[in-house]
């Protein structure tokens, strides 16, 4: 089941909302009703008033994140770096990079123009306050420019400190990269930023239980700088890869008229558990054994193949990069990958592959390493 729920696009990518962004929704809203103007709107008589007034200040919120991430996107896309999508989730948004940028200097931008674009709507929405006539003490309208004058500013100043994975450690990766190699410079701003993840945990412990937000988000910079360290020696150890090194070419097919019965028997046979269905010879879908498993054990000898099957398939091409491979393994949440060449199929590219991949591709490297300290 598909966590995102996708409203729009830029520039051809998706824009989503992950299912915690309706989780946190209520809590900002709460926070904005409670605070005292200008930062809330705790000054407003009417409970419903206050109410919606917080919800839209906190959807205005989200939607400056979004023009953060749509920043970030754009420079990116110029810069021929692939993005997946954006989702706006439970801490703000996020730029789904299809590729790692080794630039150092394309990368230093592109980590700039977020907290810069905040910070510019924050600079634009104070302006307003303090140019128009009467929006100053204005308890609705003003309230609700000046809210967004301070948060936009916050988040661009916060995104900015040097601690990954927000900007400002990607813009310090950037600097440091074009100084060392860059597996170091990665690994100087993660550990900054475990750093950082450290000493705003302790805070939250001494502000407690008010710190209890600065503890959540201490542990999400934590994990998401650990994952960025291993995504980034992932990208280097798979460099120069293609598909076609690591596919199996062997493939075994499924007809589309073939039975649920049928189906089940052959992955007991072959111990494989996802398989292209072909019709009069062309790929039509792909069935797994999730599919197969949802039809009543007394109904599958009757249940044909194309009934259940997958009819999207995602596929790569045999010269498409392996690290491509594995994002889409992760980010579809699939176990395998067809890989097309024409009408053909020409191989498939399963999650085992991939780590079989990795695993002597790391080996092949680190004795290439101490062969070069010899």
């Amino acid at each position: 089941m598909d966590s995102s729920l996708k409203i729009g696009s830029f520039m051809g990518i998706p824009i989503k909302l992950h299912v915690t962004f309706l989780l946190i929704l209520p809590f900002i809203a709460f926070a904005f009703a409670t605070s005292p103007p200008p930062l809330g709107f705790s000054g407003v008589s009417s409970l419903w008033a206050r109410v919606g007034l917080s919800l839209l200040a906190a959807i205005f919120l989200f939607a400056c994140v979004l023009v953060h991430e749509m920043a970030h996107s754009y420079v990116a896309v110029k810069n021929g770096i692939r993005i997946g999508g954006i989702t706006l989730f439970l801490f703000g948004g996020v730029s789904e990079m299809e590729d790692i940028p080794r630039n150092p200097g394309v990368e230093m931008l592109m980590a700039f123009v977020g907290p810069a674009m905040s910070i510019l709507l924050g600079v634009i929405f104070t302006l307003a306050y303090f140019a128009v006539p009467g929006l100053k003490g204005d308890i609705y309208l003003g309230t609700m420019v000046a809210l967004l004058a301070y948060m936009n500013i916050a988040l661009g100043i916060f995104n900015i400190m040097p601690a990954f994975p927000m900007d400002g450690g990607r813009v310090l990766r950037g600097f440091l990269a074009e100084r060392m190699p860059y597996i170091r410079a990665t690994r100087i701003a993660v550990s900054i930023g475990k750093l950082f993840a450290y000493i705003l945990g302790l805070i939250g412990l001494l502000l407690w239980p008010i710190g209890l937000w600065l503890i959540i988000i201490a542990i999400f910079i934590y994990i998401a700088a650990g994952e960025e360290e291993r995504s980034t020696m992932t990208s280097i150890t798979l460099e120069g890869i293609k598909v076609k090194d690591i596919m199996t070419t062997d493939v075994h097919t499924m007809e589309a008229n073939a039975t649920a019965a049928e189906c089940i028997e052959t992955m007991f046979k072959l111990k494989h558990l996802g398989y292209p269905v072909v019709e009069e010879g062309k790929m039509v879908g792909i069935v797994t054994l999730t599919d197969v498993s949802r039809v009543p054990a007394e109904a599958r000898a009757a249940t044909p193949v194309r009934d259940v099957m997958t009819r999207r398939v995602i596929t790569l091409k045999p010269d498409d990069d392996a690290f491509m491979a594995l994002q889409k393994l992760s980010t579809n949440r699939i176990g395998r990958l067809v890989v097309m060449e024409g009408d053909r199929i020409a191989g498939i590219v399963s999650r085992t592959d991939m780590l079989k991949a990795l695993e002597l591709y790391e080996v092949t490297r680190a004795e290439t390493a101490a062969r070069t300290q010899k």
